[in-house]
């Protein structure tokens, strides 16, 4: 009989682990693939290298869950470390796994790159999207819905000074959405 029930309650909670798993992972996107993007905020070369700290963590967890990993752009920094990235999560529920990731990561600690060896803390930002859909999307702007400014640079200097535009800012107006290059 106890053989019976241990064998009965090992089979209880494989089944309630799987149904917590389905109840928390229940969202609109969570069975999606996911984009991560992380970014050194305040702390400097400290703070690249919790970014490329983050972006080893993350990686490392993606692979002991069999997800496949595609690092889609990298911005390195000056001395070391990494100033942004953004990697692609392959997998079943993706990104219902890690959409609690986003926000602000602090680290504290006594800094390798500081001569006097004080402690620093340092921020990078962690943003984690599910991957859209596949399929015939189509975006209709209308120009009449844009406002349009173009800029020039100043100072002094030549004939060619002020003859050629240096910047473009573009406004959606109904949703505010703002576009600089």
């Amino acid at each position: 009989l106890t053989a019976d029930i241990e064998h009965d309650l090992s089979e209880l909670e494989r089944e309630y682990r799987a149904l917590e798993v389905v109840l928390t992972l229940n969202g609109p996107y969570d069975s999606r693939n996911a984009l991560i993007s992380i970014h050194a905020r305040e702390g400097g070369t400290e703070a690249q290298d919790w970014t490329e700290m983050l972006l080893r963590m993350y990686l490392r967890w993606a692979e002991s869950h069999r997800f496949k990993t595609e690092i889609l752009s990298l911005s390195s920094g000056e001395e070391t470390g990494v100033k942004s990235v953004e990697v692609h999560v392959e997998g079943e529920n993706a990104y219902g796994l890690l959409r609690s990731e986003r926000g602000s990561h602090r680290l504290v600690r006594i800094s390798p790159f500081d001569a006097s060896h004080s402690r620093h803390t340092t921020f990078a930002l962690v943003e984690v999207m599910p991957e859209a859909e596949q399929g015939d999307v189509t975006v209709e702007i209308d120009p009449d819905e844009l406002r349009i400014d173009t800029y020039r640079a100043s100072g002094h200097g030549g004939q060619n000074v002020q003859k050629n535009d240096t910047a473009v800012r573009i406004l959606h107006l109904p949703t505010g959405i703002m576009v600089t290059c």
